[in-house]
């Protein structure tokens, strides 16, 4: 901050025209008195600016003060590193960025007068100014511009000076462009770029071409022999490409690195159009708003120039993307559009919930031989984690697994209503999903129960004793408890690991293709001679699709495995509760009880595993469609128009909630007579 002192507008405008006043703090002083008191009271602050602009029209000294001080100030610093570094990331790897932040906010940098990028940093030092600036509608921009009446400046060369800077920063920006546009990392997603001409190679000499021909207008007072148009042509070529990039990285997979290239692409792109529009000898900012909106796009990067939330929103964002896109196609297996495919889903679910009595049977098992503490967390954990993979592995489906990867699918599909598709056509996909969630709920539970209480009773007539005692039995009942217990804050952490294993399954997907591990493991010669080149290609070709759901799984039992353990070392309330080993855990109780439980300890344990499943799905669906919306740069109220029209379709037609239409069976059955008929 450059001025302590609040001035009036009128006061600080005369101060601009004494010549002992440095013009970068008498702008200061102008610039408090346009500030609202706060970035939200967008009125003040176009009050304000139009309460500027009605003094330079009616007061010559003023404009002529504010003109002289404005370019007082461009001849006085060097402006080149604020057109092409402020707003744009720096040719550094994410971490290197990351460190250079916290250490730059921890101990800023000295200021640097004859730097206007420093200078804008003093000027704009709050870190809202943006906004508010950002809140001023274009037409009061061109007004101000207007009442600077350029026309009446005297011609001392400060306009020259200010465009050879700009011709600087043009070639900069032009020469990082072509650097960037042949990185290694985006010619591997791109080869075209090498094999045929490159866009990014010409840029930089019809940039020189132009910068020159501009220059000798310059000095002879006389429009530039060239124009910009070959240049903007070029950079449309080189946007092309990146859009290619971004399409290709769903065959050739994405990394941090390459995300860092493209954005930082993308924003050098932008500068340099914007710098070009400026360089027009015709260009009129009370026309065309693009010097203020450049201005306050410097503005905003000077005021979060420490912000290390932009810095991963950056980087992540594509990224993000490719992980949920991944996680997405995944989802669509877990979408049931027809009575056979439901049908289908709830034989895989009843599977699963074979198997999860069996672990449920293990987990029991391995606390009963009250191992080493970080030793029993590790077994609980590899109990999970390869009791989820044999259920990937027989095609086989836990429930709970659905909402992290059906929810990138209707974050896709809230993108595209109003392009493609309709906010029917959203809800059918909505409807989908709850009734398959259903079915596959269902399916884990009425298998899961039995085969517990099977197993349990088996246990019991080999060894003559109950797989569990008395005193387990009750503890296990108690962990049902939805009042009594903490069955619900445990659901919740069950299913931000639901969460997080979808994440998890789509960034191995990604790197599956990334790395194209596919392709080392079908070349590997040892499993050729092994196996045989057909059984090593379908090994690969097993990895490629399948690779991202083992990781999840694995991750995900090792999550739930050691959970408790963590809570016990570190003396916290914390585990996890997951709906079909909830299930079997009851079936247990009631073994051992003889089935003899009182109604009320039924209900309420039923009561706890309904919630226990319900938060387990919110949770981990809340969480998945938030950070899919978010990577397509959409917003939670995006989905809210979706609520009503789901709730008028639950009141009219209930049962699509839960059992496919029966007109799509019917449609289904004739299907297959024609095809039996042909």
């Amino acid at each position: 901050m450059m001025t302590k002192t609040p001035l009036s507008m009128d006061d600080a405008l005369r101060r601009l025209a004494t010549a002992d006043t440095p013009p970068a703090e008498a702008l200061a002083d102008l610039i408090v008195t346009l500030r609202p008191h706060a970035a939200r009271h967008t009125e003040q602050a176009v009050k304000n600016l139009r309460a500027l602009t009605y003094l330079l029209e009616h007061q010559p000294d003023h404009r002529h003060a504010l003109r002289q001080g404005l370019l007082a100030l461009l001849m006085e610093t060097r402006q080149i590193s604020l057109y092409t570094e402020a707003g744009i990331l720096a040719n550094e790897g994410f971490f290197s960025a990351l460190s250079r932040r916290i250490g730059e906010r921890l101990l800023p940098p000295p200021v640097r007068p004859e730097s206007l990028r420093d200078v804008f940093g003093q000027l704009f030092w709050r870190e809202d100014d943006h906004l508010w600036l950002a809140s001023i509608p274009d037409e009061v921009w061109g007004d101000l511009w207007r009442a600077l009446a350029w026309h009446e400046a005297e011609r001392n060369g400060g306009d020259t000076a200010m465009r050879l800077q700009l011709l600087e920063a043009v070639q900069v920006l032009s020469a990082r462009i072509t650097a960037i546009g042949l990185e290694p990392e985006l010619v591997r997603v791109y080869p075209d770029i090498e094999r045929f001409e490159s866009p990014f190679l010409h840029l930089n000499a019809e940039v020189l071409r132009y910068v020159e021909s501009y220059r000798q207008g310059l000095s002879e007072h006389a429009p530039p022999g060239e124009d910009e148009k070959h240049i903007l042509v070029l950079l449309d070529q080189c946007e092309e490409i990146l859009a290619k990039l971004r399409k290709n990285a769903a065959r050739y997979g994405i990394s941090v690195n390459l995300t860092y290239h493209a954005l930082r692409l993308t924003q050098h792109i932008d500068r340099l159009r914007a710098l070009l529009i400026l360089l027009d000898p015709d260009y009129d900012a009370g026309v065309d708003p693009t010097l203020f909106q450049l201005i306050i796009r410097l503005i905003e990067a000077g005021n979060r120039k420490y912000s290390l939330r932009d810095l991963f929103k950056s980087n992540t964002e594509l990224l993000a993307l490719q992980v949920t896109e991944h996680a997405g196609r995944h989802g669509e297996h877990y979408i049931a559009e027809t009575r056979g495919e439901w049908n289908g889903m709830a034989r895989a679910a009843m599977g699963a919930g074979l198997i999860v009595g069996v672990m449920a049977l293990i987990k029991m098992l391995t606390a009963r031989g009250h191992l080493p503490l970080l030793w029993e967390g590790m077994a609980f954990g590899l109990n999970y984690a390869l009791g989820f993979m044999i259920v990937q592995i027989l095609g086989f489906t836990i429930a709970t697994k659905q909402p992290a990867m059906t929810a990138a699918r209707i974050a896709s599909q809230i993108h595209t209503v109003g392009k493609k598709a309709s906010a029917e056509e959203l809800a059918d996909l909505v409807v989908q999903v709850m009734r398959t969630q259903f079915i596959a709920i269902l399916g884990n539970v009425l298998l899961v129960v039995p085969t517990a209480g099977l197993l349990a009773l088996g246990w019991q007539a080999l060894f003559g004793q109950p797989l569990v005692d008395a005193t387990k039995a009750q503890h296990l009942l108690h962990d049902l408890d939805p009042i009594r217990s903490l069955a619900i804050p445990h659901a919740a952490i069950a299913g931000v690991y639901l969460f997080l294993a979808g994440l998890i399954a789509g960034y191995y997907d990604n790197l599956a293709i990334y790395r194209r591990i596919p392709e080392r493991i079908a070349a590997l010669p040892w499993l050729n001679r092994l196996v045989g080149p057909h059984r090593a290609n379908k090994l690969a070709g097993y990895i490629e699709h399948n690779l991202g759901a083992l990781a999840g799984n694995f991750y995900f039992g090792m999550f739930l495995g050691l959970t408790g353990t963590v809570g016990v070392i570190l003396g916290l309330p914390i585990d996890i509760r997951h709906i079909t080993f909830s299930s079997a855990y009851l079936a247990f109780a009631s073994v051992t009880n003889d089935f003899q439980l009182p109604l009320n300890v039924v209900l309420m344990s039923l009561a706890g595993i309904t919630l226990i499943g319900l938060t387990n799905l919110a949770v981990s669906f809340g969480l998945a469609l938030w950070v899919a919306l978010r990577s397509r740069k959409l917003k939670g109220s995006d989905a809210w128009p979706l609520v009503p029209l789901l709730l008028r379709r639950f009141v009219r037609h209930p049962l699509q909630f839960f059992l496919p239409p029966a007109k799509v069976a019917q449609l289904e059955e004739k299907s297959d007579k024609e095809q039996e008929a042909h």
